[in-house]
């Protein structure tokens, strides 16, 4: 399990411009770090949307904003197309990302059980240290939670 204080597992995975991506690529900045179910769901869309609502205030404090799903690359182009979202969609269809960050998990809808993201984002600071862990994510002001965090470090 994951916690505040230690350092951030790296990880190498795909952006939506098919580009290796790293961890390690954002020392210096904060990044926040999203995990979410599925491109182009009632409650991804919300959350995705509302990063992209105050991206320009995350930009201000240095953060990057990274969303991160089992979708795939392609997923990933349509869904930015589709919203006009400003930052990086990163595609971890090995799940090995979504794994270490113990967002991976065992959940359930009307009774039957299946493996799926557990909607969490992870607060990291310039040092790649883990600020601020947001576990089971509910989408409504979500965002701003985040941006006040940000705001801190």
């Amino acid at each position: 399990m994951l916690k505040e204080g230690q350092a951030a597992p790296n990880f190498t995975l795909k952006n939506d411009k098919n580009e290796v991506v790293k961890l390690g690529d954002f020392k210096g900045k904060h990044v926040v770090l999203y995990f979410y179910p599925k491109d182009d769901t009632s409650g991804c869309t919300a959350e995705a949307c509302g990063f992209r609502d105050l991206q320009s205030e995350f930009k201000k404090l240095n953060a990057v904003i990274m969303g991160v799903s089992p979708d795939s690359v392609t997923s990933h182009q349509k869904f930015i197309s589709k919203y006009s979202l400003p930052f990086t969609l990163l595609s971890d269809e090995s799940k090995e990302t979504l794994q270490k960050y113990g967002v991976w998990k065992e959940k359930s809808m009307y009774g039957k059980k299946y493996m799926g993201v557990e909607r969490t984002t992870v607060v990291i600071d310039k040092n790649g240290v883990i600020q601020k862990i947001f576990p089971k994510v509910k989408v409504p002001q979500h965002p701003e939670a985040v941006l006040e965090v940000v705001k801190e470090l």
